[in-house]
């Protein structure tokens, strides 16, 4: 299936696949090539859930660019404050700006929200089930390590 026969969010969802699987695996230059394209698409989407913000907010991470993350990261915070995918990119832009500090709380916030929110049933939970749950145990790690 080609970009232009799909919806916008389905264009914009494959170009954010293609992104990080290309800098999963070290690609930087794919991933730089294809990242403005899917900025662009999600652009086209025009209001977006916060399962899409977290796709912009991670693209915008793979650039570089932590203030584009943290505008995403600050929306879905607006919808949903203890938003689990919310609380994982503040740990990653923690830990890229070397904020130990920060990153830990991110951990605890994380921790602490994790029961409620997990119940809500958000699709993006669902989604990025793996993601959350592989966060969820480095973060037990590290409060275990912490006693």
């Amino acid at each position: 299936m080609d970009l232009a026969s799909m919806t916008p969010r389905e264009a914009a969802d494959r170009l954010f696949n293609r992104v990080m699987t290309a800098s999963e695996n070290g690609n930087t230059a794919e991933a730089m090539q294809f990242a403005p394209m899917a900025l662009q698409a999600y652009e086209q989407v025009g209001t977006l859930d916060d399962d899409a913000r977290f796709h912009v907010a991670l693209i915008h991470l793979a650039l570089g660019d932590v203030k584009g993350a943290r505008v995403q990261v600050d929306q879905m915070k607006r919808s949903a404050p203890n938003h689990l995918l919310a609380i994982m990119l503040e740990h990653d832009m923690a830990e890229r700006s070397g904020d130990k500090a920060a990153a830990a709380r991110a951990y605890k916030s994380f921790l602490a929200a994790f029961d409620k929110e997990i119940v809500m049933g958000r699709p993006e939970y669902r989604d990025h089930g793996g993601s959350i749950d592989r966060f969820r145990q480095a973060a037990q790690a590290a409060s275990a390590g912490k006693k």
